[in-house]
């Protein structure tokens, strides 16, 4: 076994990933095929376990689903209580998350990671409940289904026929520390169900019948087995690349089909699918792209974009390579990906080629070893030859001029040195010349001028001068030794420079997608996000571009017509409009999720190349790109830099759709709530006072005179008392709809808050009978500006509350204070308080604080609130000490109040 040294960035990549991991909790997933398989019952016994060796373990969720063992398990275990939500007229019961943050364990057990909140909870999803828990630094064990995996939940679908709603992305599973897979075998769930270990027995029965069918739980056993392996293979890759372990560890199959600009190469592809499809095993397809591969013609290099895109269709993973060697990519690649078996096609070239040049087959068994090399021969006896393809000339003819004429310039200076150095010295600068037209001139007018070098040298500076004929022979193995280093030269520093250029255009498309990323991350909306995709496209393609989104029935429509943003940083040299035929092709590729259109197999007569725009739901649009070259587009950078392009953008849209749906959701959760406390509200708020006011009025009309005078004059109060009940609740409501509206009216005038404070008692002289007042008004409090009667209304709020909320006989006190540019105004109580962490929620519309009764319409304080801000003053509620609240307001003093007249 080998081992080199790691690299240092991958290295301090993880060495920070792991520094930020161990400041969060540790999380444990139980992983099964189906429900039944015992996943709570083993993450109960290994709780217990931990709770043994001395860890504070709690039960935060735990569905034990009735069955009696694994209720069992929960004995000794500390249960969390739940937090309970009132939905739809049920009471539900979610995982109270603020008590396990304050509760803070070492270990809390939360079951079915994909189970979904009900509304009202801080979190959609109880995955995100778990994300939480582990950023506090809990560790945490879950359970869950391999239906519930998100990249997993099509392939259920098509399996069993059943659309599972809830899911976890791939992303938290990914996050576990631990993934333990609990396996059961099918025969034995069906047995359990039966048992009523399962489901009840209704439930059980329908289940039996159409998820639980043993093919469904054969099926989801293998699916739940391969996601396990497919990590455990992870955890290996990372151990390697740790250790810097060079040679592959052939744990599972997996295949490397490399191809080349040649038309076996789909021949390949096809015959590596089949035989990763016998073998069950995972496949790449790797292209190296060597530097004569760009003097190749067009048609050549089709054949690499053809083979790509088929290996990509049947499930491979595609990679694209640059490099000097063939060979020493491939088997560089191989190691890195832990590859077990190589296929190449035969070598098509003559044998006394391969032995000058060598050939990729013996330079990869050469340099792998543990990995086998599998060279696939033509299928058919009678398969002609690749005919040789002449290799475009990458130089033009003044580039072969400059070459004789540099040659020319270093025999002019050898003419000039030549009587002061020996002959043999006036090589180096014959090697200087060689080297500057490598560097600035390419390949052949570098050769050219390595050959041309020679014959100067011999014909003007070795005797017999003016003649090729050799009088010295040792002067042959200068001809040669000179020969030799000067192609030596032009061929190492042409590669050089192609390698350079190869990293130019690798930072290139490098630069592109960071500044598109960093464009598409800092938008605000959808808008600029579109724009700036184009700008970007148009930009880096050199290319017109159009974003095609879908409309009502999944049609597509140009965005940039739709929104008609032309001229705001975009110019019609950036936007194409499509006709109706260019449509259909980009509703094809829309549809299907492919590339379709010019240079692919799919309508490829289109003037443009229309690119789906993937996400994690699938398709979100199409980018369309046409240019005046298209060729330029098909090259294979070129088409897999717009690929990613595409994913990226595909990506950015989806997150605003998610933002959207985000916001749509919170807003329709707001909703639910307002509904139901109004829907409270009505039906008790509105109801009592007129069944009282009823109930009254008729017994006054069925008594008539026969009731006794005091009984007629208390039925009579209290009418009128449930009818200024009723007038008041009407009142806060139109008030509130005022306030909202922004329709309320301030009219300020300087007044005395002694008069104001006044007027609230005397409203409510009847209900403050029976409690004892206290009211403190310093005699140098100010005139204030204010809208007397809103204020006035504010206080008559703000007492009710006080009337409503505390025990009958407790005392209620008012009192101002003159602060720096304001005044303050308290109303303190000595109720049951406030309950902590509700001080601003009080202020809401309908809302009532937790252990409150239902009396109230929840809008007196939320109508304070608006009246005080309509003041420009502050509202807020605190606790009093000794016990009780103070709802506290203060009003500013803007301005000077008028001089009074002297007594």
């Amino acid at each position: 076994m080998t081992y080199a040294r790691p690299d240092p960035d991958a290295l301090l990549a993880r060495v920070q990933a792991d520094t930020q991991r161990q400041s969060q909790g540790h999380l444990k997933i139980f992983f099964g095929s189906s429900p039944g398989v015992g996943k709570t019952y083993a993450m109960l016994a290994e709780a217990h376990e931990r709770r043994a060796a001395g860890a504070d373990v709690v039960a935060g969720v735990v569905e034990t689903h009735g069955r009696r063992e694994t209720e069992a398990m929960l004995d000794g275990l500390e249960v969390l209580p739940r937090h309970d939500l009132a939905y739809r007229g049920v009471t539900l019961a979610e995982l109270d998350i603020d008590a396990a943050l304050a509760r803070r364990p070492s270990l809390i057990l939360v079951d079915e990671l994909a189970h979904t909140n009900a509304p009202g909870s801080r979190h959609a999803k109880r995955w995100q409940d778990v994300e939480e828990l582990l950023d506090a630094g809990i560790d945490v064990y879950t359970t869950v289904n391999v239906q519930h995996v998100e990249s997993l939940n099509d392939v259920v679908a098509q399996i069993t026929g059943v659309q599972v709603r809830e899911t976890v992305p791939d992303v938290v599973i990914e996050r576990a520390d631990s993934i333990e897979l609990i396996d059961t075998p099918p025969d034995e769930v069906l047995q359990r169900m039966r048992e009523g270990k399962v489901y009840i027995p209704q439930q059980a029965e329908r289940a039996a019948q159409s998820f639980f069918r043993k093919g469904n739980l054969i099926a989801l056993r293998e699916l739940a087995l391969r996601r396990t392996a497919e990590r455990v293979d992870a955890q290996m890759q990372d151990y390697r690349e740790d250790k810097a372990i060079a040679e592959p560890w052939p744990a599972r199959e997996r295949l490397l089909v490399c191809i080349s600009p040649a038309p076996e190469a789909m021949r390949l592809v096809r015959a590596g699918r089949r035989m990763a499809s016998r073998m069950r095993a995972a496949w790449l397809v790797l292209y190296v792209e060597l530097p004569a591969h760009a003097r190749l013609p067009q048609a050549r290099r089709d054949h690499v974009l053809q083979a790509i895109r088929l290996a990509e269709q049947l499930g491979a993973e595609t990679a694209t390579r640059s490099a000097a060697r063939a060979g020493d990519e491939i088997a560089a690649y191989a190691r890195q990906r832990n590859v077990s078996r190589i296929i190449v096609g035969r070598p098509r070239r003559p044998r006394w080629k391969d032995a000058l040049f060598g050939s990729v087959v013996d330079d990869l068994l050469r340099q792998v070893s543990g990995i086998d090399v599998q060279v696939i021969t033509d299928e058919a006896e009678d398969t002609p030859p690749i005919a040789e393809v002449p290799l475009h000339p990458t130089s033009s003819a003044s580039a072969y001029g400059w070459s004789v004429l540099v040659v020319a310039v270093c025999t002019v200076l050898a003419s000039f040195t030549h009587p002061f150095f020996e002959s043999a010295n006036l090589v180096m600068i014959y090697l200087m010349g060689v080297l500057l037209a490598s560097t600035k001139l390419g390949r052949g007018p570098s050769v050219l001028a390595s050959l041309l070098s020679v014959a100067a040298f011999d014909f003007f500076f070795v005797r017999p001068f003016f003649t090729f004929a050799v009088s010295d022979v040792q002067y042959i193995w200068t001809f040669g030794a000179m020969l030799a280093v000067s192609l030596v030269f032009s061929t190492l520093t042409v590669q050089l420079r192609q390698r350079a250029d190869s990293a130019a255009a690798r930072e290139r498309r490098t630069a592109a997608l960071y500044a598109l990323s960093r464009a598409l991350v800092s938008q605000r909306s959808m808008e600029q996000l579109l724009r700036s995709t184009v700008v970007h496209v148009s930009e880096t393609f050199e290319c017109q571009a159009v974003l095609l989104l879908p409309v009502g029935g999944g049609r597509l429509q140009p965005w940039g017509q739709l929104s008609g943003w032309w001229g705001e940083g975009i110019t019609t040299r950036m936007i194409f409009a499509p006709d109706a035929s260019e449509l259909g092709v980009a509703q094809w590729a829309f549809d299907h999720g492919e590339m379709a259109g010019h240079g692919t197999n799919t309508l490829p007569l289109a003037s443009a190349l229309y690119v789906p725009l993937r996400a994690s739901r699938g398709a979100v649009g199409v980018l369309g790109v046409r240019a005046g070259d298209m060729r330029s587009l098909l090259v294979a950078d070129q088409r897999r830099l717009l690929e990613v392009f595409s994913n990226q953008i595909g990506l950015a849209i989806e997150r605003f759709s998610f933002a959207d749906e985000a916001r749509q959701a919170q807003v329709q959760v707001e909703t639910e709530r307002i509904r139901a406390s109004l829907l409270s509200t009505v039906s008790h708020d509105l109801r009592t006072p007129l069944a009282t006011i009823t109930g009254a009025s008729s017994s006054l009309i069925e008594g008539g005179p026969a009731l006794p005078e005091d009984v007629r004059a208390d039925l009579a109060q209290a009418i009128l008392a449930e009818s200024a009940r009723l007038s008041r609740l009407v009142s806060n409501l139109l008030d509130m709809t005022r306030i909202e509206s922004r329709a309320i009216t301030v009219a300020k005038e300087w007044q005395p808050l002694e008069e104001v404070v006044g007027a609230a008692l005397t409203r409510l002289d009847a209900q403050l009978a029976a409690r004892p007042l206290d009211v403190a008004i310093p005699d140098d409090t100010p005139l204030v500006p204010i809208d007397g009667v809103l204020i006035e209304q504010v206080l008559v709020n703000l007492l009710e509350n006080a009337l409503k909320h505390t025990p009958e006989g407790t005392p209620i006190a008012i009192g101002v204070a003159p602060q720096a540019g304001a005044v303050r105004v308290a109303v303190a109580d000595r109720g049951p308080g406030i309950p902590t962490g509700e001080e601003a929620r009080v202020f809401e519309k309908f809302y009532r604080a937790s252990g409150a009764s239902l009396h109230g319409s929840g809008l007196g304080l939320a109508i304070c609130k608006g009246i005080i801000d309509a003041h420009g003053g502050q509202i807020w509620a605190e606790q009093r000490p000794g016990g009780g609240a103070v709802f506290s307001f203060t009003i500013p003093l803007d301005g000077q109040p008028p001089a009074l007249p002297a007594e």
